[in-house]
C-alpha cells in the first residue's frame, strides 16, 4: 500500500484519468472528490463489498453526481 500525505487542495493523479483531491479537512474527516472517467466503477468500500456480496446497503444509498460532489440520501422505506 502506498501511502501518502495531502494538504487541504491537493491531489493525486492515478494512471492519467483519475483524480483524487482532498476537498475538506474536519476534525477526524476527510472529504475527498475523485474525478474518473464514467465507465470507471466508482464506490466507497462499504458499497462495493455489498455489491459483491449481493447484499445492499442497509440504511442508505449512494448517489454518484459526476462533477465536484456526491450526497447521500436515505433508502425509501416500504
Amino acid at each position: 500500500m502506498l501511502v501518502l500525505s495531502r494538504k487541504k487542495n491537493e491531489s493525486i493523479v492515478i494512471n492519467d484519468d483519475i483524480t483524487i483531491v482532498v476537498v475538506e479537512i474536519r476534525g477526524d474527516k476527510v472529504r475527498l472528490g475523485v474525478e474518473a472517467p464514467k465507465e470507471v466503477p466508482l464506490h466507497r468500500r462499504e458499497v462495493f463489498d455489498a455489491i459483491h456480496r449481493n447484499d445492499p446497503p442497509r440504511n442508505h444509498e449512494a448517489i454518484v453526481v459526476r462533477g465536484d460532489s456526491y450526497r447521500m440520501k436515505d433508502k425509501p422505506t416500504d
